[in-house]
């Protein structure tokens, strides 16, 4: 992929999910995008709408909010990895519990359509195929989106309808500036 102006030098397109479901989750999620955004090795390029979900997995929890970023990143994949898990700490994730509550959580969805079987980073993301509250706001973004391996973002999203999540049309990510 080659960067535009503005863009970091031989830049990859990047997505990533973001979830909160304690504190202030709305906060929590500008704040991570604009975290994000701060690092001159992304730059943020497409931002989904906010849709609130009930927890997947784990132990009993309150409802996230959840959204996708789509951003070109000059950075490989463990790098992009060590960003987003210091981010998740700048806004005092804790790792107690698998799936359980969390004030910031950050997957790396797909990277450039990169594959791998590292168990430290999995690409793309092992689960995103199966998760209705990664594959509506990534469809929002970009419907002919592809899951390597698993099919459009589009196709996969009807496979998973069942799920329910609400589009939060009271709140919206700002992008950078």
């Amino acid at each position: 992929m080659s960067g535009g102006a503005g863009s970091p030098a031989s830049a990859r397109r990047v997505v990533l999910a973001l979830g909160s479901n304690l504190g202030d989750r709305m906060a929590t999620l500008q704040g991570a995008v604009d975290t994000l955004s701060r690092d001159p090795s992304l730059r943020i390029v497409a931002i989904s709408p906010v849709y609130e979900t009930a927890p997947v997995g784990g132990p009993e929890q309150g409802a996230y909010l959840n959204a996708v970023v789509a951003a070109d990143c000059s950075l490989r994949p463990r790098a992009l990895l060590e960003l987003t898990q210091g981010v998740e700490q700048e806004f005092y994730r804790v790792r107690a519990v698998r799936w359980g509550p969390r004030t910031l959580d950050i997957d790396i969805l797909d990277f450039d359509a990169e594959t791998s079987d590292d168990p430290v980073l999995t690409l793309p993301h092992p689960r995103a195929h199966e998760r209705a509250f990664v594959l509506r706001p990534w469809s929002d973004i970009d419907p002919d989106a592809v899951v390597v391996g698993r099919g459009t973002v589009r196709d996969l999203l009807g496979k998973v309808a069942d799920q329910e999540l609400w589009r939060r049309s009271d709140l919206a990510l700002r992008p950078p500036e």
